[in-house]
Parts: structure tokens; C-alpha cells; sequence
């Protein structure tokens, strides 16, 4: 991992070392969990509690090594006992939750991100012990519009608010955050922006949806995509963990990929489909379980979106180790993705073209 800056540098910028006790939300998920596993293998750190309101898997608690789980829900103010009878220092919130068919529908899902982080600043808020807060929030807060700009740096405001879903939930956390950063300067507390994870071993709706062998696309747009790895992703979380990293960061890897280019490079089959019939298409996926998804990933298949990481290695100190398809390439290899369409299949059908082309004339 390339790093900016001397070792002296990275010394002032931890605060003095690592903490003692940290707790993580979400660890029956990829993320949380990972990186719970990565804090327990600390042995600077004393105790690290993994909250969820499901158990992870029986790999991932034997992963999550000496990390100790506590089946509890964020929403339920008793999670504030948690954070003081542990002594916990170090809150990373890392529970956010993109889809609404994991969550148990849209309603439970906007629940546990708005109520549960309510729930959890407040307890923050209560503790006087806890020290640094860091929030997995997500670059869909800028939304995606016909009249984005080019890059969205972290002063920005999307031009289009987010009406819905994830984007929506994630704006609104934000705003929670920043308002208990008022009532509590003494924490730090840091917003990591995160664009969309491949790699693999993660799972997202869009790392399902380019498995698909026939990929939907909306006619007519071929929107610029970024991918930031699992492993960057794992490796920035911990360091807003372990070290003081004030301020909201673009979190996404060098580079972009045009969505044509990315299924092309997966080996699917692209298929455009009329902007009226955008939203059949998606709800028929989204029936299907196959793909879940919203109106605001549909936006996001439409126009896109990229954003600046110039502070994210400036003052943050952290370069991406993949870039965009580094990472994407990685995830096509993990899932051995196959071309759906061999080679010899290719060449008849471009002889086919060709022949067509010729009788035309």
C-alpha cells in the first residue's frame, strides 16, 4: 500500500496510536465483519466488539479471530449500554444498508440506516470515552443527473437531490453526523464516501448484475463508471480506524470504465433496452431476486458518476493499490466469469455480418 508522507508524518496524523476499544457495525456483512477481523489481528488494540443484529457466519466469526460478538440492535437504545460498559473508544459504522431485498423490504431498511444511526450517535453523544467516529457512507449522495459534472469533489452538492433509497438514507445520516460533530468537538469523526466495491469476494447488486449473462442497459447512454477493490476498501476503514482522519473523503480507485467497456470485459452480452421500458425491466429483475434493483441504480446505470480522490491522497495519505480495472479485472477472474459467447461463436457471426454487408451493395 503506498502511503504519502514520512512515518513521522503518519505518527502525528494517528493521534498518538491506536485505540483501545473499538466497535464495529455490520459485521455479519462483508465489510464489517472483514474488518473487524483486520482490528482483532491489532495487537495494539485491546478489545474489538462486532454488533449486528444477525450472527455472522461461522467463517467469519472464526476470521473475526479473538473479536468478540454482540447480537444487538443499533435502533434499540440499549446500545448505548453496550458502548459504555465496554469502554468503547473507536465506533465505526459500517451497518449501512444499499437493498432493500436484504433488508427486508425499503421500510426496514431505512430503519436501521436512519433510526439505528440515530440511535448509535446517540449513544456516541452519551459516552464520554468515545473518541473517534467513523461513518461507510457512499458516493450516491452526490445522485447522478444529466447535468452532473464531470467529477464530484467532497464541497459539492448534487444537483439533483437524492429522492429515495440508499442515496437518501445516506444524505440524511450524514447530516446526523455532522450535527453530533457540533455537539461533541472532541470527537473526531470521519466520512468515507464510497463509490462501488468489486472484488472477489464481495457481494453487491452490481457485481450480480454484471454476472448476469445478458446485461440490461438503457438504450442510447453508456455511462463512465469508477470501482474502488474489497481489499482498498478494507484497508482505508481501518486506518480512519486506528488513526485521525478528520473530514468527508471520496473513497474510489484511479480511473473509470465506460459500462460497455466493463461488460465487454466480463464477458457478457449487452442489452439495450428503450428508456420507457426501463422500469418494467427493473421491477421485473427486482421480482426475480436475481437483481435488486432500485429507481436511483437505474439513474446511476443512466448517467453515471466520478469523483475527485485528490484529498483522499493529499490529506488522507492513502493511494488505492487497483485502479477501476485493476479491480474490476480481479473481480472477473475471482468469479471465473466465462465469455457467454465463445470466440468461433464471435468470428461466424462477424463472417455473418460481413457476408450481409457485401450482398447489400
Amino acid at each position: 500500500m503506498t502511503r504519502t508522507g514520512s512515518p513521522r508524518d503518519a505518527d502525528r496524523s494517528s493521534g498518538g496510536g491506536a485505540p483501545s476499544v473499538v466497535l464495529v457495525t455490520g459485521v455479519s456483512r462483508f465489510l464489517g465483519g472483514n474488518l473487524a477481523a483486520r482490528l482483532a489481528a491489532n495487537p495494539a488494540i485491546e478489545r474489538v466488539l462486532g454488533v449486528d443484529t444477525v450472527p455472522p457466519s461461522r467463517d467469519m466469526l472464526r476470521r473475526m479471530g479473538r473479536a468478540e460478538f454482540v447480537r444487538a440492535d443499533i435502533r434499540n437504545p440499549l446500545i448505548a449500554k453496550v458502548i459504555s460498559g465496554a469502554g468503547v473508544d473507536t465506533v465505526v459504522h459500517a451497518a449501512l444498508s444499499a437493498g432493500p431485498g436484504s433488508s427486508g423490504g425499503r421500510t426496514a431498511m431505512k430503519e436501521m440506516n436512519v433510526i439505528g444511526t440515530m440511535q448509535l450517535l446517540a449513544a456516541c453523544q452519551k459516552s464520554e470515552r468515545v473518541r473517534r467516529v467513523v461513518l461507510k457512507s457512499t458516493t450516491a449522495v452526490y445522485g447522478s443527473g444529466s447535468r452532473d459534472p464531470a467529477l464530484f469533489d467532497e464541497s459539492m452538492t448534487p444537483k439533483d437531490l437524492p429522492s429515495g433509497g440508499y442515496a437518501k438514507d445516506a444524505a440524511e445520516i450524514e447530516g446526523y453526523l455532522r450535527g453530533f460533530a457540533r455537539r461533541r468537538p472532541d470527537v473526531t469523526t470521519s466520512v468515507l464516501r464510497f463509490c462501488n466495491y468489486v472484488g472477489p469476494r464481495i457481494e453487491t447488486v452490481l457485481t450480480r448484475y454484471f454476472s448476469l449473462p445478458v446485461v440490461p442497459t438503457i438504450l442510447g447512454f453508456d455511462p463512465r463508471l469508477q470501482f474502488l477493490h474489497e481489499e482498498d476498501a478494507l484497508a482505508v476503514l481501518e486506518r480512519a480506524a486506528v488513526e485521525e482522519h478528520p473530514g468527508v473523503y471520496n473513497v474510489a480507485a484511479d480511473g473509470v470504465l465506460m459500462l460497455s467497456q466493463a461488460i465487454r470485459r466480463a464477458g457478457r452480452v449487452q442489452a439495450g433496452v428503450p428508456a420507457p421500458l426501463v422500469g418494467p425491466v427493473g421491477r421485473f429483475l427486482r421480482g426475480t431476486r436475481v437483481v435488486d434493483y432500485s429507481p436511483e441504480q437505474m439513474r446511476f446505470l443512466n448517467f453515471g458518476r466520478v469523483v475527485d480522490t485528490t484529498r483522499l491522497k493529499e490529506r488522507f495519505g492513502f493511494h488505492p493499490r487497483w485502479t477501476t480495472v485493476q479491480a474490476f479485472d480481479d473481480y472477473v477472474r475471482g468469479r471465473a466469469l466465462r465469455p457467454v459467447l465463445g470466440a468461433e461463436r464471435i468470428e461466424a457471426a462477424e463472417r455473418t455480418v460481413l457476408q450481409a454487408a457485401r450482398m447489400l451493395r
